[in-house]
């Protein structure tokens, strides 16, 4: 068995020497939640008789309490294609409890907002912090305590990490979650990219812009880009909360349903009552939580995840931060190219390979940790598998190699040997980058900065022709306390037309950018942000400003003495409309970036002194 790399193994070590003092603290929580907490053999009578009353024919056995109650939390809505195939699965999933003598209830349902449908809209401030409200409702959930296992529905942006958040903390009952698949590919995610870019040209018109979306996004499943939504599955397959293979099979196939069957019959066997007993809390630990963030540098994955790993991590007291994230970058070698980091969507990576494919190379190569608690039955090498039906019956094959080397490769010959995502720091402060999809050309970039506080604004000013030139496009006041640190996705179009002109162009920001981001170098997630005094708000137009990938360095070049006497520019007010004002509380407590942007993860560490 090949050894770890070293720079894995330090990384990791570092991590749990970090987060010792939180982890014990954690782990002494999930323990007692098992053996003292509260639980469905302590419940009252009333308590029992609520909890069952309406279960029809699983009543009998729910009231015995002999075999295990599945806990199904669901972020099922019919408007989100992702999460619409979720509609049917709580019928699904009972029959398949019921054939191991076990029994299931929906025990809540969560948010599940589009970013596809609120992207440069007012609802997008709202979407980082759904993942906190999610992570809420999965705890208003379980909290009932009719649950010996759970399972858990969802697969996009903020849903997933927020699922895991509330989850982790009952994380001594054993958890799978179960996806639901991308949609079939439609029209090319490159062409989709060309005809939004003729549109902020202006020279296609809204008609052509919207047959070109409705081509590429027009059915149910997960959208084909290799954004947030994709590496979240990712991520769930290289720390082991899938049936291994699970991540990237189409909506209504036989693999996709046997799938979930199986993983409700897995749930059954990995009991407390058990001899292979999995709580969700020692599956996920600091092996598991490296494990995720080298997959997203193996396969080019969402910068998102930079604030989303920080925050699972926490839940589940592990403290990571972006030096860990640049150094296992460094170590680990780029294996897959899926758009926009390549021409083919996720249904193209699967078909090559897909999971199966990147996690043995990975392993094979000592670039991963292979021994961690995952939800099948062995440790991370049951990963390194693809899931197939043979003569109907569901059963795992070995991917012997590539099948399309424009999609994925070997570590012998990767598309980089890096994974391509940097951390960025100086006078500004720390920001992240990912280079995976940009020309080495453009890693660096010098240019008078043009600031805005709003993409609005920057939108306005790029049809008026303002933006002709080299030029550090720099949009401050987007950070978690000053308006819910939205993505900036609709800014895309217009700066990869200036950069198709041949401009150098850059964007730098406190926001987020999303995991679609592409061929233009983005600065984003840059910590702390401008409300509260960051150093991004002393910026003025036309000051200098470098952002380069290649030395790992932000900074304005400005006369020291001039730059430190420069007052914080006035706050824009608050937002006012749309639910954003009953967000309040959650913009007043956010923290930092790096530590992933959570009010609810900072006032609980700070009531628990940790």
């Amino acid at each position: 068995m090949t050894d770890l790399n070293p720079v894995i193994a330090r990384v990791t070590d570092r991590i749990v020497r970090r987060s010792a003092a939180r982890r014990r603290q954690y782990l002494d929580l999930i323990e007692r939640g098992r053996d003292a907490g509260t639980n469905r053999a302590q419940l009252s009578c009333g308590n029992l008789a609520h909890g069952f009353a309406a279960s029809g024919e699983d009543k009998p056995v729910i009231r015995t309490g002999g075999s295990m109650n599945m806990g199904i939390v669901t972020a099922y809505n019919d408007m989100l294609s992702a999460h619409q195939p979720y509609g049917r699965y709580p019928e699904a999933i009972k029959i398949a409890a019921r054939e191991v003598g076990a029994t299931a209830q929906v025990a809540g349902g969560v948010p599940a907002m589009c970013d596809g449908v609120t992207q440069g809209q007012a609802g997008m401030d709202l979407s980082l912090f759904s993942r906190d409200t999610i992570a809420l409702g999965t705890a208003v959930a379980l909290s009932h305590a009719m649950f010996e296992g759970a399972l858990l529905l969802g697969i996009c942006d903020k849903i997933v990490p927020g699922l895991l958040i509330g989850a982790l903390r009952f994380g001594h009952l054993p958890t799978i979650l179960i996806p639901a698949g991308p949609m079939p590919s439609g029209l090319s995610n490159k062409e989709k990219v060309r005809i939004r870019q003729l549109y902020a040209e202006g020279k296609v018109g809204k008609t052509e812009l919207l047959e070109a979306e409705s081509a590429s996004y027009h059915g149910a499943g997960t959208c084909t880009f290799y954004g947030t939504a994709n590496s979240n599955q990712m991520m769930m397959e290289v720390m082991g909360l899938h049936m291994p293979g699970a991540a990237f099979v189409n909506p209504g196939t036989k693999l996709r349903s046997e799938l979930t069957r199986a993983a409700v019959h897995r749930l059954a066997d990995i009991g407390w009552d058990g001899k292979d007993y999995r709580p969700l809390g020692h599956c996920i630990d600091e092996k598991a939580i490296v494990n995720a963030i080298i997959g997203l540098m193996a396969t080019g994955g969402s910068t998102n995840h930079a604030i989303h790993v920080p925050a699972m991590a926490r839940a589940a007291g592990i403290s990571v931060d972006w030096t860990d994230f640049a150094e296992l970058s460094e170590a680990v070698p780029l294996l897959a190219r899926v758009y926009p980091n390549g021409s083919g969507d996720v249904n193209a990576f699967e078909a090559a390979g897909g999971m199966a494919y990147v996690i043995r190379e990975l392993l094979d190569n000592g670039l991963l940790h292979r021994d961690i608690l995952t939800v099948a039955r062995a440790d991370l090498t049951d990963y390194g598998k693809e899931p197939v039906l043979e003569d109907e019956a569901l059963t795992w094959r070995e991917v012997p190699a590539s099948r399309d080397d424009a999609m994925l490769r070997p570590v012998s010959s990767p598309f980089s040997p890096d994974g391509g995502m940097k951390l960025l720091a100086g006078n500004l402060g720390r920001c992240v980058m990912k280079v995976s999809a940009v020309d080495p050309s453009r890693w660096t970039i010098e240019a008078p900065a043009a600031v805005f506080h709003d993409q609005d604004d920057v939108l306005r000013a790029f049809k008026a022709g303002e933006l002709e030139r080299d030029v550090v496009v720099v949009v401050r006041f987007q950070g978690p306390r000053a308006n819910g640190m939205p993505e900036l996705h609709k800014l895309t179009p217009a700066l990869g037309v200036l950069q198709d002109r041949g401009f150098k162009v850059a964007l730098l920001t406190d926001g987020r950018m999303s995991g679609a981001s592409g061929k233009v170098p983005a600065a984003i997630h840059l910590s702390p942000e401008a409300l509260g005094g960051g150093p991004i708000g002393k910026l003025r137009d036309g000051d200098p400003v470098r952002v380069c990938a290649q030395t790992g360095s932000v900074e304005a070049l400005v006369d020291a003495a001039e730059w430190e006497a420069r007052p914080a520019p006035p706050a824009p007010p608050p937002p006012y409309d749309t639910g954003r004002e009953l967000f309040a509380l959650f913009r007043q407590h956010s923290d930092l970036a790096e530590a992933g942007a959570s009010p609810i993860l900072a006032a609980m560490e700070s009531e628990l002194g940790s």
